[in-house]
């Protein structure tokens, strides 16, 4: 099956920041032109008895999951008819639910908090989960509405180190065309001593040792992972930056004028933990705008 046919999956539980996911994915999904699946997964036996009997052969939960799933889709047909809608509920953990479609998607999205999500906090558990897990991209919905309704026609990519940052160029290339809109890169990098500096990505890892007086570090990088792209897409207006100081907080201000940023992770072969460096998990909680999480295949 060919990548454009594989539809976009979107996690929905009802919930306001699901309806957010719903309005970003729909719109994700016309501009790839690809299927867009709402998707619900709900481990019904633990609410047994919590809803109400509906006098349906059906159990009441599984009628409340429809209900969901199929506002969803509703949401997702008004605001982009030209998308093709479907829907699926699945008796499972919503996290797992998800990432069973890793091989079979063309991404995932999902919100930034669920319906059972605590009102404090940043990000919830499955999105966490998912984020961290996925062999796909994965998209976290967050952010202000400018962010998430695409008003600022900048995709912002955070270049980590280089076995990792080729993928996720890839990925923000792709969506810098389909917008229409600039592409910044930046790669933030940490002076150790006098002499040396440090070359901190998105993920915080990999080193660069440089002298005080030559190319800032990061620059050939950048120059590495851009090249091919920028020659294939020479219209595409792109930004290359190297800051130095903490990768959190170069991104961080860098997504603040952003759409949409990307950044690379790293999958270890094997390891079914959560797999991201404590800069992707910071920006997770704290952008000002979606994440998209671009996994590195193991």
């Amino acid at each position: 099956m060919m990548a454009a046919q594989l539809p976009l999956v979107v996690g929905v539980d009802g919930s306001d920041t699901a309806s957010q996911a719903v309005d970003w994915a729909a719109d994700e999904a016309a501009r790839h032109s690809v299927p867009l699946l709402c998707l619900h997964g709900s481990l019904w036996e633990r609410y047994e008895g919590a809803l109400p009997d509906l006098g349906t052969d059906r159990p009441a939960e599984q009628v409340a999951a429809e209900d969901i799933v199929a506002s969803a889709a509703a949401r997702a047909s008004a605001l982009r008819p030209e998308v093709k809608v479907t829907t699926r509920v699945v008796a499972a953990d919503p996290a797992e639910a998800l990432l069973a479609e890793c091989r079979h998607c063309f991404g995932i999205v999902v919100g930034s908090r669920g319906r059972g999500g605590l009102a404090g906090m940043l990000l919830g558990s499955v999105g966490l989960t998912v984020a961290a897990r996925a062999t796909c991209p994965v998209v976290v919905v967050r952010g202000t509405a400018a962010g998430r309704r695409g008003e600022r026609h900048r995709v912002v990519l955070g270049a980590g180190d280089q076995d990792e940052v080729a993928v996720a160029a890839a990925f923000a290339f792709r969506e810098a065309v389909v917008r229409r809109c600039a592409l910044d890169a930046v790669h933030a990098w940490r002076r150790t001593d006098g002499a040396e500096r440090d070359a901190a990505g998105a993920d915080g890892v990999g080193t660069r040792t440089v002298t005080p007086t030559g190319p800032a570090p990061g620059d050939r990088l950048l120059d590495d992972a851009l090249r091919d792209f920028a020659e294939e897409e020479p219209d595409l207006v792109v930004n290359r930056e190297t800051v130095e100081g903490p990768a959190r907080k170069a991104l961080l201000a860098a997504a603040a004028g952003a759409d949409l940023l990307v950044l690379g992770a790293r999958r270890r072969a094997g390891h079914v933990g959560l797999q991201l460096g404590p800069v992707n998990h910071a920006l997770l909680h704290h952008s000002p705008c979606p994440v998209a999480v671009v996994p590195q295949p193991g």
